[in-house]
């Protein structure tokens, strides 16, 4: 299974999940601290919500949830060949999940998109680096 994701910064989280839920038609799949997530059937999505005051309404990051290791591994490979650049991170922890991923480097318009597969839950959003950009 592949799906998009979008993960918005929100002012408020919990009025972000009401209107979430109720536009479709759906209970989030996770809530912690500062963040939920919605794993929508329909469209295909993961929206995830980042609570982030003063920055509500904008775009956090991009993504392409895939079902194992051994896809992201693909799609790292695909798009190096393609000429793309990427940023490594396995066994981040990283919006309260364990992931293998990577970030796309050099996008048009800076926008910033991860390809990546959970490999379960996490007790934090970031690992203690916060290096990732997701934690940025």
């Amino acid at each position: 299974m592949s799906r998009i994701q979008l993960a918005l910064n929100v002012d408020d989280l919990e009025e972000s999940i009401a209107f979430y839920t109720k536009l479709f038609a759906t209970e989030p799949a996770k809530i912690r601290p500062g963040y939920a997530n919605f794993a929508v059937a329909e469209p295909p999505l993961k929206l995830v919500l980042m609570e982030n005051p003063g920055k509500g309404g904008s775009l956090n990051h991009l993504g392409v949830e895939v079902s194992d290791t051994d896809t992201v591994d693909a799609e790292q490979t695909r798009l190096a060949e393609a000429g793309f650049a990427s940023i490594d991170e396995r066994g981040t922890e990283c919006c309260y999940a364990k992931q293998d991923k990577f970030w796309v480097e050099g996008t048009p318009n800076g926008e910033r998109w991860e390809v990546y597969t959970v490999l379960g839950d996490a007790p934090v959003m970031c690992d203690s680096t916060g290096a990732s950009p997701c934690c940025a």
